[in-house]
């Protein structure tokens, strides 16, 4: 797959070399140019009528949403797999402003043995799991002990004495839970943080969606086509190929190595005026306390000669495979075409910043405490604003992120 420099070109977006621009212009400097980012710059230009300067080290706009037809014409999403939902109104209408969307309710299955079955662990899971007079009877205890269309943490279900309750935790555990979460964390479950742990329930219910939010839907056009439209605007420039610690000159209150930022200069000129940064706080300050800890990504992708090779978008590979999911990307745009296009996911210990890209933070008590040590040097600069996956080393679907860019930006002009 290759950038599509045609397409770039005539987009809206007002692209410039970072050499050739004057920072001094601009009202506000942004960096990263993912949803955290672009919406910043978008509300600034459009709601503040301020000029801003999105600075972003690849050579795209739109971050790991980022889509691009490969060569048999089939979308596909360069850095794994993005499906939008959201129960917030505020955050559907605002992706709805910049692009028509089209239906999606997704759904995954897991390759257990080689039996496909809904995830989350449903009813129907139950049944090709128990046999259904098996799973009537579990489930009926299911029900009389948390209730009925509900979600149960794997976590809750296995501190359960009940024998059967204790029989379907078990399974669960085993062929849902434990080998998927190794080879996603790198770690055992009890390494792994209860707030990750949470989001792999057990749903007593039919519904094999796997999410139950109000606003399922994906762009029409692809992500990308949505950033172009939302950075399509006269105040906002961007400037690919910059990494904000190459452009970026940072002052101190004086040589220690916990000594606050007290400012950062751009062009060699001291920058006042509101920096919005996205990208890893570790980086910035160059891992002046080590580097943070993440889960990196690897992409396989394959075209096949047929319409279809699943059933549904995503198939997990809980108990076999070293990696960890095969995402079939048509179920996912709606695309009609004869031949198709897969991508298996390998998860990676993020070690090599230059070579690999930071996906999950790996959250625990030691290494929040380790982000804090990065957060306390830019707590006293007043117009230094992190936000983002990233800069907040926290797990944030798209939504959130879109919403809290709404409400900063909107902090920004107030003051």
């Amino acid at each position: 797959m290759k950038f599509d420099r045609i397409a770039h070109a005539m987009s809206g977006v007002n692209y410039k070399n970072f050499h050739d621009v004057e920072v001094s212009e601009f009202d506000a400097v942004v960096v990263g140019c993912g949803f955290a980012g672009a919406v910043c710059a978008s509300e600034l230009a459009r709601n503040g009528k301020k000029r801003v300067l999105i600075i972003e080290k690849r050579d795209h706009i739109g971050g790991n949403m980022y889509d691009e037809y490969d060569e048999t014409g089939v979308l596909v999403h360069k850095y794994g797999p993005h499906i939008f939902h959201t129960s917030s109104k505020l955050a559907a209408d605002y992706i709805q402003k910049f692009t028509k969307t089209i239906p999606y309710e997704h759904r995954v299955k897991a390759d257990i043995h080689g039996t496909y079955m809904p995830v989350p662990f449903n009813k129907t899971s139950m049944e090709i799991a128990f046999g259904a007079e098996r799973a009537n009877e579990l489930t009926h205890k299911l029900i009389k002990k948390f209730g009925n269309e509900v979600k149960v943490t794997i976590n809750e279900l296995r501190q359960e004495e009940d024998k059967d309750l204790a029989e379907i935790a078990d399974y669960v555990y085993e062929n849902v839970f434990l080998h998927y979460t190794e080879k996603q964390w790198g770690l055992t479950p009890e390494e792994v943080d209860p707030s990750v742990t949470a989001r792999v329930p057990i749903f007593i219910s039919r519904d094999d969606r796997y999410f139950q939010d109000r606003y399922q839907f994906m762009p029409k056009e692809g992500y990308t086509k949505l950033f172009e439209n939302m950075l399509d605007h006269k105040n906002i420039t961007v400037a690919l190929n910059t990494e904000a610690e190459s452009v970026f000159g940072l002052e101190f209150e004086g040589d220690a190595e916990d000594d606050k930022l007290t400012g950062i200069t751009i062009q060699y000129k001291k920058f006042d005026k509101p920096i919005i940064f996205t990208g890893p706080l570790d980086e910035l300050f160059l891992g002046r306390f080590g580097r943070l800890p993440y889960r990196s990504l690897d992409f396989k992708f394959e075209t096949l000669d047929k319409e279809y090779e699943f059933p549904c978008g995503t198939i997990n590979y809980t108990v076999s495979e070293d990696f960890t999911r095969i995402t079939e990307y048509k179920h996912l745009t709606g695309q009609k075409c004869d031949k198709t296009t897969i991508m298996k996911e390998y998860s990676r210990a993020y070690e090599d910043p230059k070579n690999q890209i930071p996906y999950y933070a790996i959250i625990n008590e030691e290494n929040n405490a380790h982000y804090e040590k990065y957060k306390n040097l830019v707590d006293s600069t007043p117009n230094f604003y992190a936000i983002g996956r990233l800069a907040e080393y926290k797990y944030y679907n798209m939504d959130q992120i879109i919403e809290k860019a709404i409400l900063l930006a909107q902090e920004i002009l107030d003051k």
